[in-house]
This record gives structure tokens, sequence and C-alpha cells, in this order.
């Protein structure tokens, strides 16, 4: 189980090592553990980020730090979606017409106003 996580893991993290050498920028964090189906705050990854050794300067990232702190953090199911129904109701608070959509212009106006 532990050597499917870890060829999961580098998958994900090798489609973001742009220069071949298993290190990504520090900003690529959040999308790859996006891509592995977890769904952590910016807060989370973050705080992921405190436990992974940053290279400095220019805030890289090297595989081998990152591997064992996403292993983990897949191992103990951290990060989950959100359920659907929460995003259901969510959905059905914006759609105030109750038409089973939401336009774009509503959309935005809730994302930037409300």
């Amino acid at each position: 189980l532990v050597a499917e996580i870890e060829k999961k893991i580098t998958e994900a993290f090798e489609v973001f090592d742009r220069e071949s050498n298993k290190t990504v920028d520090v900003r690529e964090i959040g999308c790859i553990i996006r891509s592995l189906g977890c769904f952590p705050t910016e807060a989370e990854v973050q705080e992921l980020l405190a436990k992974i050794e940053i290279e400095e300067p220019g805030g890289f990232v090297h595989l081998e730090q990152f591997l064992p702190v996403m292993t983990e953090a897949l191992l103990k199911r951290r990060f989950r979606p959100i359920p659907e129904d929460v995003i259901l109701h969510a959905f059905e608070a914006l759609d105030e017409n109750k038409c089973g959509y939401i336009t774009k212009e509503d959309l935005v106006k809730h994302l930037t106003e409300e």
C-alpha cells in the first residue's frame, strides 16, 4: 500500500517538475496535493509546508522531503473532500431563483461582493 501511494505521489510531483531534477516550485505544492484527491485549505497547505524543508533561495521543494510528509497525509486520510450534500446545499443557497443553475454573473457577484 505504501509503495502504491509513494508511486502516485511521485507521478503527481513529476508533472510539476519542469526541470526533471526532483524539485518543484513551492507555489505548486497546493496543486500537487489537490491533484492527489486531497482538498486542504490554504492554511493546511502552509502547515504541511512547515513540515517540509524548502530550499532557499527560490523556494523549491525536493521530492525526498515532500514524499514522506504527503505519504503520511494520504495514509491518515487527511484533507478529504467536502461531502456532496454540503456542496449541494451551498449551491442551492446560491441558486436564488431555484432554476438549477447559477449564471456566471451571479457567481462572480457572490464570489466578489458577498
